[in-house]
């Protein structure tokens, strides 16, 4: 009988230091306490244990310690007196008080802001090669301006993913590892270009995908939301499919699709999407164009609202902003109050749907609430239509046959640049219409009936 092999010994978890920093009249989304809050379970994410936390309101930014001599001293005795490892500040700083930062912390201490925590978590969880990719990318474009000495001490292997990784102390910063921090900048740029040039191909694959999705004729419905709001729970139970589900922030990163049955016959493919959070870091954003490209050409949202969560309409207004800054906040929403079975207040839930249009009270856990969601969806998606103007360029052939086909047509112009059609579009369809959406009172029809007409135009 062999012996049970006893389980490796795990190193124990690197204790962090928490500070937050308010500027005047530039305040967040969330308080500063809650916003520690936050940042503490995003450390708790990545593996570290919180022993601390500070936080100061300021004038104005100091310009090279990015807080005043005094709060620093603090600082310094606070994480002596918790014996942290790591201090992590809420607020993302440039690489000069980056390294005047780490320079008065000493050599022991390492630093990290709330962009490559983020950066971090992200690198944990990509378990495909384009979200590899992606990740590998923003944390090259985020260190990039950071390329010092001072930096090395990050630097350690760590295995997984798609190749070499680094980490801070055993469980941080996972990406480029040491070697190729101390490369010079022309290496770390050829670099960037490479990746730049590999998630080309990831999207240029994703938009041949989209294409075919669009010429099927399903409707594609994209999952929003505030990080760990339920969406994949979601999923799951309206796909009857088991994609990863955790109570932990990013516990999904690539997009997942499902086809779902609609109850009047239809079909459509059900998109789960990274979650949003305050202050995502913008080199997240735009290393995962491919991936967030899938929300701006969704035919229809469901943004899911954690309604039992004490800042849920904060995280409601984050997500619309981050909707807004990718350019999908033309797109029809369904907004999702979730987790209604940890309501203490039903008629608060309740209340919050009537106050929103297009809005549904559910559980994505026990199901409770999903026949009225879903049935709400394919209102919106095959039975609603909404009257629209719209100028389509005679190149656009195939919009203006998918509007006879699809929509209903009431009045039909020609001008010299293309056609205008007057009529109503079935919900699905808005979002691709949109582009070419028309306001008779801002804009000038070309009349050509009394012109000559010119070599390839088209017949009046």
């Amino acid at each position: 009988m062999s012996k049970r092999q006893p389980e490796p010994t795990r190193p124990p978890r690197q204790r962090a230091f928490l500070v937050a920093v308010e500027i005047k009249g530039k305040p967040g989304i969330l308080s500063l306490e809650d916003s520690l809050d936050e940042l503490a379970l995003l450390a708790d994410t990545a593996g570290l244990d919180v022993v601390g936390q500070t936080y100061q309101k300021i004038e104005h930014i100091h310009p090279g310690t990015f807080i005043g001599s005094g709060k620093i001293a603090e600082i310094v005795a606070l994480v002596e007196e918790f014996l942290a490892d790591v201090v992590i500040f809420d607020n993302e700083l440039s690489p000069t008080h980056q390294r005047e930062l780490e320079e008065k912390l000493g050599s022991k201490v390492q630093l990290l802001d709330r962009t490559a925590l983020i950066l971090d978590i992200f690198a944990q969880h990509a378990q495909t090669r384009e979200g590899s990719l992606q990740v590998e990318l923003a944390q090259y474009e985020y260190r990039l301006p950071r390329l010092t000495r001072a930096w090395t001490h990050l630097a350690r292997q760590a295995g997984g993913g798609g190749g070499r990784t680094g980490s801070v102390g055993g469980v941080g910063l996972r990406g480029p590892g040491e070697t190729q921090l101390e490369v010079d900048r022309r290496e770390i740029n050829k670099r960037i270009s490479h990746l730049k040039g590999e998630l080309e191909k990831v999207r240029a694959h994703r938009l041949r995908y989209r294409a075919q999705r669009k010429r099927s004729q399903i409707p594609i419905v994209a999952l929003v939301g505030y990080t760990n709001a339920g969406k994949s729970t979601l999923l799951n139970r309206l796909s009857h499919s088991e994609v990863y589900v955790a109570d932990q922030l990013f516990a999904t990163l690539d997009p997942t699709t499902r086809r779902i049955n609609l109850p009047g016959g239809h079909l459509a493919l059900l998109t789960d999407t990274v979650g949003f959070i305050q202050k995502l870091p913008t080199q997240l954003v735009a290393a995962f164009r491919a991936t967030l490209e899938e929300i701006s050409e969704a035919d229809l949202l469901i943004h899911v609202v954690d309604i039992t969560h004490p800042n849920a309409l904060a995280q409601w207004e984050s997500v619309q902003q981050t909707l807004k800054d990718i350019k999908a906040d033309h797109i029809p929403v369904v907004t999702v109050f979730n987790k209604m079975d940890r309501l203490e207040d039903r008629a608060y839930g309740e209340e919050s749907v009537k106050s929103l249009p297009n809005s549904a009270l559910i559980s994505a856990r026990n199901g409770e609430g999903l026949p009225d969601l879903i049935d709400l969806v394919e209102k919106i998606l095959f039975e609603r239509f909404e009257p629209v103007i719209v100028r389509l360029p005679y190149q656009q052939g195939h919009f203006i046959s998918l509007f006879h086909e699809m929509g209903q047509v009431e009045r039909f112009e020609q001008d010299r640049s293309g056609v205008i059609i007057h009529g109503h579009l079935p919900g699905r369809l808005l979002a691709q219409f949109q582009p070419f959406l028309f306001n008779p009172l801002t804009e000038k029809v070309v009349d050509t009936t009394e012109e000559e007409e010119l070599p390839g135009d088209p017949p009046n």
